[in-house]
């Protein structure tokens, strides 16, 4: 394949959904991906001791017992079409590996033709047809469980912010999207003036090239390091803020049935304060018993 940065990519996507989507009980709390309110059978067997078994994977494909959404999206991250399976939606199997196999293979074939821009977008094109795979079992997984911290989870994985809208919390939209926007901004700019500049050092530092640039090597291998690294600080936002989000979806749609009484009960009643070691004296001290106030918030 002539496309040595996009298997990287593609690879890092898979790797990302499987690990996170095994790992985020561990993450979280144990219930995330349980809904334990909710009567969910599949809870029983939810720790962190085991993130992720085979035979609870097969076995739910099979119809034998009961998955959490993590362990289904990870299985389905390696296994394509698991997810469909599991939501007993095997008639989506055929779309599912045409539309992933048929833009992969035309890839291969344009590529082995010498059409690289054909062949990139067909690349796209399955990556994009897997990423609806996994998407279409998140929203597909006992849609009447409401809310489900595993499927907000997800949400916020695959798509940032849909978590947010998942969980009817739209003011974060702007906040969220907003960031990230302007990390994704700053890494484009600063990764722009990092290679303006680099190109302006190799030029100066090659005897072989008549470089009449306006500034010296010097200048711009100053001027290079400091972009790479606002660089790869941009990198470092878009990646926390990224998890943020996620950690945000999990977080409150988990808490979305966490009751807040508004009546509000400050109780305060007199107390008498004795040394601890007085009680159990045979000859107390003349240390003097305290009177103050005990006060209590109920809520």
């Amino acid at each position: 394949m002539r496309y040595p940065k996009l298997l990287p990519i593609l690879l890092t996507a898979v790797l990302c959904t499987a690990v996170f989507s095994v790992d985020a009980s561990a993450q979280f709390k144990e219930e995330a991906f349980s809904q334990q309110y909710n009567d969910d059978k599949a809870s029983d067997s939810d720790t962190t001791d085991v993130l992720f078994s085979f035979k609870e994977y097969f076995g739910g494909l099979r119809h034998k017992n009961e998955i959490r959404i993590g362990t289904m999206t990870a299985g389905s991250a390696l296994i394509i079409g698991g997810s469909q399976i599991y939501n007993r939606q095997a008639w989506k199997l055929p779309i599912v590996y045409g539309a992933i196999g048929g833009s992969l293979g035309a890839g291969i074939y344009l590529n082995s033709q010498g059409n690289k821009e054909g062949a990139k977008y067909c690349f796209i094109g399955a990556g994009v047809a897997y990423w609806a795979t996994l998407m279409d079992g998140v929203i597909n997984f006992r849609p009447n469980d409401y809310p489900h911290p595993g499927t907000a989870t997800l949400y916020s994985l695959l798509v940032p912010g849909l978590g947010q809208i998942y969980n009817k919390e739209y003011w974060k939209l702007p906040i969220y999207l907003g960031a990230i926007g302007f990390a994704v901004h700053m890494y484009t700019d600063n990764k722009a003036n990092y290679e303006r500049f680099r190109n302006m050092y190799l030029q100066a530092t090659n005897p072989e090239a008549d470089y009449q640039g306006p500034i010296s090597a010097d200048q711009a291998l100053y001027y290079r390091n400091v972009y790479r690294r606002y660089r790869d600080y941009s990198v470092l936002a878009i990646a926390a803020l990224y998890i943020l989000q996620v950690i945000d979806a999990n977080v409150f749609s988990y808490m979305h049935n966490f009751e807040v009484d508004d009546n509000l009960a400050l109780k305060v009643a007199p107390a008498v304060i004795m040394p601890e070691y007085q009680l159990a004296s045979i000859n107390p001290t003349s240390q003097p018993m305290a009177f103050g106030l005990r006060m209590g918030l109920s809520f």
